[in-house]
């Protein structure tokens, strides 16, 4: 081989999320037509300690586009957490000729690529989760696929609702970040969007309800995000929905759509966002550049240092949260 080839390792961390295999083809074919070469390292910093690695061509990444999950597979990594964890990590970078890491994954991922990019070697950092919880970047890779897949399971429970009177009361994805739930909701024309970022009264959904009852409404669907209840005096969905029924006299059930929102083919939006980030990310380590994410921004692909990026507060969207309790009615 030549010894002035690059050498760049590409992994996934963390959640899986549809579109990681959309950047993992972009980055690998877009490398290999730079006369790159690309190692897969498989099940993301597990895969890097062991290491468990596979040479990818331009065939590896074949009618990959389309599906959920990742190909490299992926896990979490306590280890890598450690300074011994840190220290193996750019040894074996080393003995198989790393010049750059491509870390798919969220806020943990990145710290450690931050890390490692200060041992030594560059790592850029590509935003993989459903939950859109990455501050510096608009939209997430997973993202969009998450909050079709819950509009397509709300819009089938809507028919169920609607022929019985009833109210569905769904949980999704999003422990501290309310994201899909918000835009679900909206896209689902919910009663009422529950969220970690606005505290909420069932008084007031309870008052709303029973006042479009008043106007003709029959049926209802209330969107939840999964990480409001656990500090709230209802312990689950299944007992608010309880309480709502209970309070409003409207038969209610609960469902949780759970891990689901994780699966499927990720949509056009997505594929086209991660194929950008992919081709961008190998532009920097071409160039020897490390320690930056790639991300989108006002709908451009930019790149910001990653602590930066770390640092960056989310901002929550006061703005579509009003406008979607001003439609919902």
């Amino acid at each position: 081989m030549d010894k002035k080839q690059l050498t760049i390792g590409i992994l996934t961390s963390g959640g899986d999320a549809p579109g990681m295999n959309a950047a993992i083809r972009a980055v690998v074919r877009t490398a290999l037509n730079r006369n790159i070469r690309v190692l897969g390292i498989r099940r993301g910093y597990s895969g890097l300690l062991q290491p468990d690695m596979i040479e990818m061509n331009l065939r590896s990444v074949s009618d990959t586009l389309h599906r959920g999950g990742t190909v490299l597979y992926t896990a979490r990594c306590p280890e890598f957490k450690e300074e011994a964890g840190l220290e193996r990590a750019y040894q074996v970078c080393q003995e198989m000729g790393i010049n750059g890491l491509v870390v798919i994954g969220g806020d943990g991922s990145f710290r450690g690529a931050r890390d490692l990019s200060l041992k030594g070697i560059p790592c850029i950092g590509i935003p993989g989760t459903i939950d859109n919880d990455i501050a510096s970047s608009d939209y997430t890779v997973g993202f969009d696929t998450a909050v079709n897949t819950v509009m397509d399971m709300v819009d089938k429970l809507r028919d169920t609702s609607q022929s019985h009177d009833r109210c569905s009361v769904v949980e999704v994805m999003g422990r501290h970040c309310g994201d899909i739930a918000l835009h679900a909701g909206v896209a689902c024309g919910a009663v009422a969007i529950l969220l970690p970022e606005v505290p909420f009264s069932i008084d007031a959904i309870v008052e709303k309800m029973q006042r479009t009852l008043r106007t003709g409404k029959k049926h209802f669907i209330i969107i939840v995000a999964e990480g409001v209840m656990k500090d709230g005096d209802l312990p689950d969905v299944h007992s608010f929905a309880a309480e709502l029924e209970r309070r409003t006299g409207v038969e209610t059930r609960a469902t949780v759509l759970g891990h689901v929102q994780r699966g499927g083919a990720p949509t056009a939006r997505e594929r086209v966002l991660a194929s950008e980030m992919g081709y961008r990310a190998v532009e920097l380590l071409e160039q020897g550049i490390g320690n930056r994410v790639v991300v989108n921004h006002n709908d451009r692909i930019v790149d910001y240092d990653i602590l930066e990026a770390l640092n960056m507060e989310k901002k929550f969207n006061q703005r579509l949260y009003e406008i979607a309790d001003a439609i919902s009615i």
